[in-house]
Formats: C-alpha cells, sequence, structure tokens
C-alpha cells in the first residue's frame, strides 16, 4: 500500500484501528459472533492459533499478521467511509503533501525537479477518480499521476489561467494528507 492509499485509508476513519493483534482478533471476533472457530476458518489458521493469539500467547507470522490487518481495514467503520467517501466525490478536498515535483513546459523555463510543500483544494472529480483507481488496484505511480494532473490544473495553472502547455509530475512523496475526504 502506497502513500496515497494510507492517506485515503487514515481520512476514512474517525476512530484509530486497534493496533494489537488481540485487539484486531477481538473486533473480527464480533463479526463472527465470537467463534473463534469461523474466525480461524476466516484467516486460514486452526482454532487454537486463534485462541493462543488472543491471549497473547503467541504471535501470528507476518503474513498471517498482515492478513488480520488486511480484514480489520476492510471491516472497520463501513458507514463512516462509505459517507466520507460521498462527500469527497461531492464537494471535493483539501490535499497536504509533500514531494518531489518536475516540470514539463516551454522552452526557457526550469525543468529540474524540486521538493514543494502544497496545499491546495481539489474538486470531487479528483477524488472519484483516486478511489476508482484504488478500488481498481491502480499502482502508487497512476495515483501520483491523478494528484500531478490535478495539482497541475488547478494549482500550478490555477484553472487555466497561466502556465499553458504545462506538465507537472509528482515523484518522492515524503508526506501526504487528504482532509475532507
Amino acid at each position: 500500500m502506497g502513500e496515497i492509499d494510507e492517506g485515503l485509508e487514515r481520512a476514512e476513519r474517525t476512530r484509530a484501528i486497534p493496533q494489537s493483534v488481540p485487539a484486531r482478533l477481538r473486533f473480527l471476533l464480533k463479526g463472527h459472533k465470537g467463534s473463534t472457530k469461523a474466525l480461524a476458518a476466516e484467516l486460514g489458521v486452526s482454532q487454537r492459533t486463534v485462541q493462543r493469539w488472543l491471549k497473547g500467547t503467541s504471535a501470528p507470522k507476518p503474513a498471517a499478521a498482515a492478513k488480520v490487518e488486511q480484514r480489520v481495514k476492510a471491516k472497520w467503520q463501513p458507514r463512516v467511509r462509505q459517507r466520507v467517501r460521498r462527500e469527497a466525490e461531492k464537494k471535493g478536498f483539501m490535499l497536504h503533501v509533500q514531494a518531489r515535483f518536475g516540470f514539463t513546459s516551454a522552452a526557457g523555463s526550469t525543468d529540474d525537479p524540486r521538493p514543494r510543500s502544497l496545499t491546495q483544494q481539489l474538486p470531487g472529480s479528483v477524488a472519484t477518480r483516486l478511489y476508482q483507481a484504488r478500488d481498481a488496484g491502480a499502482s502508487q505511480a497512476e495515483q501520483e499521476q491523478i494528484l500531478a494532473d490535478a495539482l497541475g490544473e488547478h494549482y500550478f495553472k490555477d484553472g487555466g489561467h497561466r502556465a499553458a502547455g504545462l506538465g507537472v509530475e509528482l515523484t518522492d512523496i515524503e508526506w501526504i494528507d487528504l482532509e475532507g475526504i
């Protein structure tokens, strides 16, 4: 999962996802009405293994821990995530990013990539494109290009009022935050 996916995930939550394996398993158990056998079947391990993880007497291997984390993220606050997504696609969102931006433009201007910190309000159409890309399993580079195109249009070109013909490339994201998504 890349920085953009993580930014979308953070923005979609009103409460933090449980951090410890036992806490994550207790959350997942609620969906299985307390059945460790059903949870074990979902995770592809034995019932006794789930019981040991719950007690903390053993810890899952990295692959199993990742599977538990993935299941929790998929099931955490589904109604909140749907509401946040609808609002972002309708009203837009605020993007805060520190990354390296490269440019292609008219002769005589610089195209050297350089780090920048930007904050920009982006429209709902960009949120829609980001969500569709994430749902389709798009790579980090494809998602970066969506944001680069949006920043090129709404920040650097100011909606077509300046910098005609400018192309923007976004790489080396140091941090990203999506607010209002």
